[in-house]
């Protein structure tokens, strides 16, 4: 089915629904480079008028990547709830926008129709939206997750504490974990970009954070990053995985290129599930995501790149994660040219997944090429924050030295906490005050005050 839309004396015509989805998005290098961008601003402004008119109900009819093709349609159309989508199925897009802005619709509307949503619909609302307004909404609808903690609670942030190393030396990794610790980092969780996916080393990790975590009980938890495949691998020979990670991506064949498919992603759920060490919940999964996957694997089959990163969250959903992470600067310039473009799809992929009932965190990015500073993450930061961000990266110096790339740092996290007043995860909370780490308002304490963990360090980190 073809759209129009006329301004003056000019009739605009998009050929399909993916086209006028595509050119009703915010300017972005990787929809250049995919050539679905909009030509001019006129056009995007003409298929964001077409879009705004359009019913919710045309994404339960005309699927953007074919439902006999793509494994990924068939789930977002098979698990859709057509209960939960009655309370908006009278609604166009721009109605849509409309009813998620008003102060009537709070949290429990917001969680009510999260299972009638496809994430077409919610990309498709997303293209209609300000900054502003994807923050008010995001901030109105908490996903609350847990495993050892609780992660998600509103007025609260957790961070991932990322003690990379580019050789996977233990003690210099777990010199970088006291580090984040003591800035009272890590209640999302221990998380290791391991450089190497040899299955001994990932054990050898995995058996030195859960080593630690027991010597000190730490209500956290884990997770080394490495293909799926290789963490159900660990678990079958008794290795001590907590969270399961996968990258993933909105497509069939764009997670073909990833080495997953949803039969593996049910496996590593079902394996993760069966060693029952979550304490105060089961939510085990850990996902990353990201702008341009798609088109980067050749993969997107013109949809345009936020599009295919919603339908990764449809994914996510599945297997009811303990927290997904859009590494959002991460893939360069190619997809996301510059600070604004980056602050625009980090604000989008936070709001999209949080209606989507998904647990979204944020590695708040850029590669050294990306036309970005410093002072953009710091913007993004402050945004994210105000919007209910479940998670930031804590990294030392934002400055990762194995994978090459800048975030957040621990004192990045200090900062957002204070000026925004948000509180860690509550068990992990009370723990850092047990260690003398922080006090009762989780502000840190001196150095000199810090000593239960500090004594101990020596010991577990193997220094003589």
């Amino acid at each position: 089915m073809s759209y129009t839309e006329t301004i003056g004396s000019r009739t605009y015509r998009f050929a399909d629904l993916k086209t006028l989805m595509a050119k009703a998005s915010p300017q972005r290098s990787g929809d250049q480079l995919a050539g679905v961008a909009a030509a001019s601003e006129e056009e995007r402004v003409a298929a964001k008028m077409a879009l705004a008119q359009l019913p919710l109900r045309t994404f339960l009819n005309e699927a953007l990547i074919p439902y006999e093709s793509d494994e990924v349609t068939r789930l977002v159309i098979d698990d859709h709830s057509p209960q939960a989508f009655a309370e908006i199925a009278h609604l166009t897009v721009g109605d849509f926008r409309n009813w998620l802005l008003s102060s009537t619709t709070d949290a429990d509307a917001l969680t009510r129709i999260a299972a009638g949503l496809t994430p077409e619909m919610v990309a498709a609302v997303s293209k209609l939206m300000r900054n502003q307004d994807l923050i008010a909404v995001a901030r109105k609808r908490p996903v609350i997750t847990r495993f050892r903690n609780t992660v998600g609670l509103p007025g609260h942030m957790s961070v991932r504490l990322q003690p990379n190393h580019p050789t996977d030396d233990v003690k210099g990794i777990a010199a970088s974990m006291l580090d984040g610790l003591m800035y009272g980092c890590g209640d999302a969780m221990i998380g290791i970009n391991p450089a190497s996916d040899n299955l001994a080393a990932i054990t050898k990790l995995l058996l030195m954070i859960d080593d630690f975590r027991q010597r000190y009980q730490v209500p956290t938890q884990s997770c080394v990053l490495t293909h799926v495949t290789n963490t159900i691998a660990a678990i079958e020979k008794g290795a001590p995985v907590d969270l399961v990670f996968q990258s993933i991506a909105g497509t069939e064949k764009a997670n073909a290129g990833f080495g997953i498919s949803l039969a593996l992603l049910q496996e590593a759920y079902e394996a993760g599930l069966s060693l029952k060490r979550g304490t105060v919940g089961n939510n085990l999964m850990y996902f990353e995501t990201g702008q341009g996957s798609a088109l980067s694997a050749d993969a997107h089959f013109g949809v345009d790149q936020q599009t295919c990163e919603v339908r990764a969250y449809a994914v996510a959903r599945k297997f009811n994660p303990f927290l997904v992470n859009t590494v959002v600067g991460f893939i360069g310039p190619e997809y996301l040219y510059d600070g604004k473009q980056i602050t625009r799809a980090g604000l989008e992929d936070h709001f999209c997944g949080k209606l989507l009932g998904v647990p979204m965190g944020c590695d708040i990015c850029y590669t050294n090429h990306a036309e970005a500073d410093q002072d953009d993450m710091d913007n993004l930061l402050t945004l994210l924050g105000v919007a209910g961000i479940n998670f930031i990266m804590g990294i030392p110096g934002a400055d990762d030295v194995m994978l090459n790339y800048q975030s957040t740092s621990f004192h990045d996290a200090l900062y957002v906490r204070e000026v925004l007043g948000l509180r860690r995860a509550p068990e992990f909370e009370e723990w850092l005050e047990s260690m003398q780490i922080t006090d009762s308002r989780g502000a840190l304490l001196s150095a000199s005050a810090q000593q239960p963990l500090l004594e101990g360090a020596p010991d577990w980190m193997g220094i003589a």
